[in-house]
């Protein structure tokens, strides 16, 4: 039986068991011997994967799942439809063809490619791409066309140039180790730059978060925006935008010309509330002067992820009405409150030195506390045994540095 078809039986079977622990339900599958068990249990599977990860997909019931790695390695929906607007910009000029060279399950392509007249998948694997013909069509599609093969392999066969090429580069080793480095990964993008950039107006390639990202444009230096892109905090992806040698006079974008500076975006993304962002250029962080605080005033920031990634410390001191606690804490305080701070705030109930006498006079009657360490020489586990505080509550605690270098504790609420 092909990957790619269920009988209208196992659909059904499908949708009706997706809250089931898969385990158990391979047990049940040996009632129904005609059935294909393993082709149902890892729909099964991809279904429950991505009632968080992508509702879109998992709202669709004709869509049908990998094994496992793949959908490990798959975007999210907040992050695809992410992309999705990036390249849906009046900056980006006319975006009518596409190519996205990794294509995988097809997250991302499938969010990007409804903004586009003509969108081109290519993917290695023989599975994903049988896959990929049989999903978008169910996800509504149409103007998009599949190619099996290595991706810019399959780019020096297409002849017409294209507005935008996308590129996830697999970021595994051959024994399944995770990589970082842009040679590493494979495609190798400092091997094929010049071939992609011939080929489009536009470059956007997906990197992992891990990244340090002035090695990234060192190599990449036709890169005119950097997006740090986190989930609910958590950092996810690198997106590295570069200005290609625009082939089609039509494609043109006077909007995102090659700049001296690239611009970095940092974004938090968040599932149940509305994003953060925060925007700069590493010459402004560098020639910009840090302000600090002697001790913390009545709020205390605390910068989204993205903003610490990015490296954008000094430029928060002159984009805010904050202070600095310490080069290295990376912590800010202010006297009136700052809403929109990229990150979280706190009120600040008292700063106390980190001895045993003042943890005893300033946490008596606390059982339980949120421990952040910023810039401080012990570690969560050690400070909640020397205070048998446990995790969780309604205060927070910032172990760290002052600027005159004393060691504290910082105690706080968020507002109300």
């Amino acid at each position: 039986m092909s990957v790619s078809e269920l009988s209208k039986a196992e659909k059904i079977f499908v949708q009706e068991h997706l809250q089931e622990d898969v385990s158990a339900l391979a047990l049940t599958l040996g009632k129904y011997p005609h059935f294909n068990a393993r082709q149902i249990l890892r729909q099964v599977n991809g279904y429950q994967v991505m009632a968080q990860k992508v509702p879109f997909w998992f709202n669709c019931p004709d869509v049908l799942f990998p094994a496992s790695l793949s959908l490990e390695q798959c975007s999210s929906e907040l992050t695809a439809r992410y992309k999705a607007t990036l390249v849906n910009r009046p900056e980006m000029g006319h975006i009518r063809r596409m190519a996205d060279l990794t294509g995988g399950l097809g997250i991302d392509f499938s969010f990007m490619a409804r903004h586009f007249d003509q969108a081109v998948y290519a993917e290695r694997q023989e599975e994903l791409c049988e896959l990929a013909l049989h999903n978008f069509q169910a996800l509504g599609l149409t103007a998009v066309s599949v190619h099996p093969g290595n991706g810019p392999d399959v780019l020096t066969t297409l002849q017409e140039p294209f507005d935008l090429i996308f590129l996830d580069p697999a970021r595994r080793d051959d024994k399944g180790s995770k990589v970082v480095a842009l040679s590493d990964c494979e495609p190798d993008l400092t091997q094929i730059k010049s071939l992609l950039l011939s080929k489009a107006a536009f470059v956007l390639v997906k990197l992992s978060p891990m990244l340090d990202i002035s090695l990234g444009l060192a190599q990449l230096a036709e890169t005119v925006e950097v997006h740090v892109v986190a989930v609910d905090g958590e950092c996810k992806e690198l997106l590295f935008l570069m200005k290609g040698n625009d082939p089609s006079e039509s494609s043109s974008a006077d909007g995102l010309a090659k700049k001296a500076e690239p611009v970095i975006d940092c974004i938090n993304l968040r599932s149940n509330a509305a994003g953060q962002s925060f925007s700069f250029t590493r010459n402004q962080e560098q020639q910009l002067v840090c302000r600090y605080a002697e001790r913390p005033m009545i709020y205390l920031y605390e910068p989204m992820a993205p903003i610490l990634k990015a490296g954008a410390f000094s430029v928060l001191t002159h984009s805010f009405d904050v202070l600095k606690l310490h080069p290295n804490s990376h912590l800010y305080t202010s006297d009136q409150l700052i809403p929109d701070f990229p990150g979280r705030h706190f009120c600040v109930e008292s700063c106390f030195p980190f001895h045993s006498k003042d943890l005893k006079t300033h946490l008596t009657g606390m059982t339980k506390a949120n421990l952040t360490v910023r810039n401080f020489p012990v570690s969560v586990a050690e400070i909640r045994k020397k205070t048998g505080l446990k995790d969780g509550g309604d205060v927070y605690l910032f172990a760290t540095t002052l600027h005159d270098g004393q060691k504290v504790l910082v105690k706080t609420r968020k507002p109300i």
